[in-house]
């Protein structure tokens, strides 16, 4: 196995008495073991610029670390943030220059999702995937 999804939902926090319900695909890659990824419907952009061809999904990539740290304690600087929220949820806020979405998850999904990333790549070992030549020529690209 070189990939672990899965589809949870979310709420996406509208106002204070307002929300709505979507579905995230969560993602881990052994290639790049850092990272995971939050796949969104492309109908809740926040800028038409961001949608995919074909209204493809909106794909956020941010640090395994982040989403982990965050589940427990408050985490995050730049354009996304974790935090836990009482009861058994976790925030995800996630920044552009058009706006802020922020989205409640249950943090047993969260959990269960970290965990599986963790079977195919431990904590601590991630710089044994990690393909510098591949990243370098990526980011040269």
């Amino acid at each position: 196995m070189r990939t672990v999804e899965e589809t949870v939902q979310a709420r996406l926090i509208l106002s204070p008495h307002r929300s709505v319900r979507l579905r995230v695909v969560l993602s881990y890659l052994r290639e790049d073991p850092l990272a995971v990824r939050m796949a969104f419907p492309a109908e809740f952009s926040l800028d038409e610029a961001e949608e995919g061809p074909d209204g493809e999904d909106i794909v956020w990539v941010f640090a395994r670390q982040l989403l982990s740290a965050g589940i427990e304690l408050p985490a995050g600087v730049g354009d996304v943030h974790v935090r836990p929220t009482p009861g058994r949820s976790t925030m995800v806020e996630l920044r552009t220059p058009e706006g802020t979405a922020l989205l409640r998850f249950d943090t047993g999904d969260l959990r269960r999702f970290l965990w599986r990333s963790r079977l195919l790549v431990p904590e601590g070992e991630e710089h044994l995937h990690l393909d510098s030549d591949r990243a370098l020529a990526q980011l040269l690209g």
